[in-house]
């Protein structure tokens, strides 16, 4: 039957006709396949109506099936379960719904579940379940931990995984697929239902919403591979539009010759006035919550007549404060909103007709998910203005322009075989109905990520959650599964269970600290190591606010404002994103016209490049430029291979490392997204005759291991996957353990693994984890393939270079000098190179 010829797409149609709208050939594709219960992938460009080509699709297929009570029959059931990463999406797309039923004169309820949700609305969702229910992975696994579970999900018709190309490639994606495999088998336990008619056999429809990812393929196989039999049957539907997006670049009115990192922008603060005094409202994107937090102060500063109309958001603020700026920017009471990755996704902010980046993103994919913060309508066009950090960063800016006219995308990696994940999902079906193992060890090899999973794998890992495995077996305290009269496997201790379901989730961050105001106001969350550095008396800025740390008592930190102008600004562990492989491939290549081309930024750099060309070499796509530099520091050498801070940080060590084998030597190392150094106080022994050996892939494994303290690094991995398999207790609400309590409790069950037994499931998990992850051994490798096809050109400047100076600059941090006095010395180096 074709869906036009159907009463729901006809009631639907009429609807947005009536707001002058039609839907879009890749929406009628999706309700096409909806329904006919197939499942599938759609992707298209942000703010292109993705979420209502399933929504909508659902809202279809039950007037069809219910042509004479659709508008008045209630209490149907769960028909729509809607999982999302973030939060903040659930209320924008809960609204949205909320106003379609509302219009359209249905009596759907739409639910939202996540841990902002009361318990009293929870409790309220378990005796009668909405027909739509917005949940997060973390709370639908809590869902799975209920006593008769699977009758919360008898009637559903449809699952709809939004953002799926950010859940991809992650332990939250892994946990959305564990729980795929079991909602699509649940309802052939169940006897037939008599909230509709089914068969035994009957699975509901999934439906992946996505933007543009590289390997859109794996990405439809990774979501839909528990389907089995469905997933021949599975299609990819893409909207056939382009999103255009306009990319203006804040060019400096001067450009250094030698610049250095995030300095720059700040100074540029004064030139984002206008953009926002002419826009709506601007989102102002910043990388790190700690320069977010700087940004809002300087624009509060330098524009006054911005208070009470611009705003802070981002991940630590206190809940309530990010919900007034989501519903301020709806109700357009602000002009500007500063935020970091908190507002990446897709809320569907439509006054939003501006967007700034400061900085680079780091990615291509990234890029486009901010731009399309702007202009978030079809049709409408996406502005983005890139506002360096330092002047080479315009170089990115070209990159990001290229990428995008060539439409290359990231891809995303899948997971593979995250035991720690699969300990924690079997601990929460325990505490349910309890599982039978052979039946849950199909459904767990139907997933992607566990596709692979060994039988004597899933035996450890059996053995692990029921007696401790070899080396806990006399410690009853991890014997938390139990093998009921009826053959499942349960968890009946109610504090076991109590305890799992307190640390259901697969985010391992530092321990936090609340802040509070004297006069109990909740401001926000901020990690306990930075807490730890201050004294009482001491300034911070938190929350756009300068307050003054009074005390510290038990894991809350009490403040008050202050007024001093001087404050230390939190640094949030991790907040260096790194180059990703396709950004490094094109900005490689931008390169090769840096001294040619009429782009706007190139031009602007002109001179940087020119003095680059004349004291040393612009390096091509095709090359790998080294540079060799003695001055009073001692001797540098400083390698260009424009992959990214990561992998620039293993190579550094494993060349440290050879350079080492030829003679003995010390280094310091310092890098950036472009390169690295190796600094010595004796001449460095690398020319034409040994450099090529130097980026060989052979017995790269073991250098690796040799180069870095690998144990140490898979000593920490382990921590976060004893976490997150239940190994360790991270605590009770309000209690947290410290994180250096939780360190020494992972570190000891280190150590009795590895020496009792060494081919435990977890710890072969925590070196493979080391590897591909912080290591990025396949991206490694195939970086030192390309190195070895490309020319290498030494070069002996007589002074630091351009493309060197904001490398140095950056292990300049090795000295610990103050800030003060480390931006004097930094001005100072720039004059003596200018001489």
């Amino acid at each position: 039957m074709d869906i036009k010829d159907t009463k729901g797409y006809k009631i639907i149609h009429q609807w947005l006709a009536s707001k002058k709208l039609q839907p879009f050939r890749f929406q009628e594709d999706a309700w096409q396949h909806i329904i006919y219960r197939g499942s599938g992938l759609v992707n298209a460009p942000t703010g292109c109506g993705k979420t209502f080509s399933v929504f909508l699709g659902s809202v279809i297929q039950f007037i069809n099936e219910n042509q004479k009570s659709w508008q008045t029959k209630k209490n149907s059931g769960l028909q729509l379960l809607w999982i999302t990463p973030l939060r903040a999406l659930a209320k924008d797309i809960g609204r949205a719904m909320e106003d379609v039923i509302r219009e359209l004169g249905m009596k759907w309820q739409i639910g939202i579940r996540n841990g902002d949700t009361d318990i009293t609305e929870r409790q309220r969702q378990t005796r009668q379940m909405p027909e739509v229910l917005i949940i997060t992975p973390e709370s639908l696994m809590l869902l799975l931990a209920q006593k008769n579970y699977p009758h919360f999900f008898s009637s559903l018709q449809i699952i709809a995984v939004d953002e799926w190309h950010e859940l991809l490639g992650s332990k939250r994606g892994v946990q959305v697929e564990l729980a795929l495999s079991r909602l699509v088998n649940v309802n052939c336990e169940l006897p037939t239902s008599n909230i509709k008619p089914q068969t035994s056999n009957f699975k509901p429809s999934i439906w992946g919403i996505s933007a543009t990812i590289g390997n859109l393929e794996e990405a439809k196989e990774v979501l839909l591979s528990s389907l089995v039999d469905g997933l021949d049957k599975a299609v990819i539907v893409k909207a056939q539009m382009d999103k255009r997006i306009e990319v203006f670049s804040i060019i400096p009115e001067e450009i250094e010759k030698y610049p250095w990192s995030g300095h720059l922008g700040i100074k540029l603060a004064d030139k984002i006035v206008p953009i926002i005094e002419q826009s709506n409202t601007t989102l102002i994107f910043i990388n790190t919550r700690s320069m977010s937090e700087m940004w809002y102060q300087t624009l509060l500063t330098i524009a006054p007549q911005f208070a009470g109309v611009i705003a802070l958001h981002h991940g630590s603020i206190e809940h309530e404060l990010r919900t007034w700026v989501e519903e301020a920017l709806h109700a357009q009471k602000l002009k500007a909103v500063v935020c970091t990755a908190s507002l990446d996704l897709g809320v569907d902010f439509r006054p939003v007709d501006t967007v700034i980046q400061v900085g680079s993103p780091k990615g291509v994919a990234r890029f486009l998910q901010r731009a399309g913060r702007s202009g978030h309508g079809p049709g409408e066009v996406s502005k983005v203005y890139f506002l360096p950090t330092h002047s080479i960063e315009l170089v990115e800016a070209a990159a990001l322009k290229n990428a995008i006219d060539e439409g290359i995308i990231e891809s995303r990696q899948p997971m593979l075989l995250c035991f720690d994940v699969l300990m924690q999902y079997l601990c929460t079906l325990a505490i349910g109905e309890g599982f039978e193992q052979q039946q849950i060890f199909e459904e767990v090899k139907s997933t992607y990520c566990y596709r692979d999973l060994a039988r004597e794998e899933w035996k450890e890992l059996l053995q692990q959650i029921t007696g401790g495995g070899k080396a806990l077996e006399h410690y009853d305290e991890y014997k938390k599964v139990e093998l009921d009269e009826k053959g499942l496997y349960r968890i009946r201790n109610r504090r076991i269970a109590m305890r799992h379901r307190m640390q259901i989730g697969t985010i391992v961050s530092d321990a936090m600290m609340k802040v509070r105001m004297m006069n109990g106001t909740y401001l926000g969350m901020i990690e306990e190591y930075f807490l730890s550095r201050l004294e009482p008396g001491d300034a911070f800025t938190f929350a756009g606010r300068n307050l003054e740390l009074v005390t510290i008592k038990e894991m809350t930190a009490h403040v008050r404002p202050s007024k001093t102008k001087k404050s230390i600004i939190p640094s949030w562990m991790g907040g260096r994103m790194s180059l990703t492989a396709n950004l490094g491939m094109v900005l490689r290549r931008t390169f090769n016209k840096a001294l040619t081309s009429a782009v706007i930024e190139l031009e602007a750099l002109r001179p940087l490049f020119k003095l680059q060309q004349e004291l040393s070499h612009i390096p091509q796509s095709d090359e790998l430029l080294i540079e060799q530099i003695e001055d009073k520091d001692g001797f540098h050498l400083l390698v260009y291979p424009f992959e990214g801070r990561q992998i620039h940080e293993a190579m550094s060590s494993i060349l440290a490392y050879r350079i080492s084998q030829f003679t003995p030597i010390t280094f310091s190392i310092a890098m950036n997204d472009y390169g690295f150094e190796l600094l010595s106080d004796q001449p460095v022994p690398v020319d034409d005759t040994n450099v090529r050996e130097l980026f060989t892939t052979e017995n790269l494994i073991n250098d690796i291991q040799r180069s870095v303290n690998s144990v140490e690094m898979g000593a920490r991995k382990f921590r976060d996957i004893a976490v997150i398999g239940g190994l360790i207790f991270t605590g009770y609400p309000g209690e947290p353990k410290k994180a250096k309590h939780l360190q020494a409790s992972a570190s000891l069950l280190f150590k009795v693994f590895s020496e009792y037994d060494p081919k435990n499931i977890l710890l072969r998990q925590a070196y493979h984890e080391v590897f591909e992850q912080q290591m990025e051994e396949v991206r490694l490798r195939n970086a030192l393939e390309r190195i070895q096809k490309n020319d290498i050109i030494l070069k002996f400047p007589r002074r630091l270079t351009p493309l060197s100076f904001p490398i140095v600059v950056d292990g300049l941090s090795r000295y610990n000098l103050s800030s003060e006095k480390f931006e004097d010395r930094v001005k100072k180096m720039q004059k003596q190179l200018e001489k």
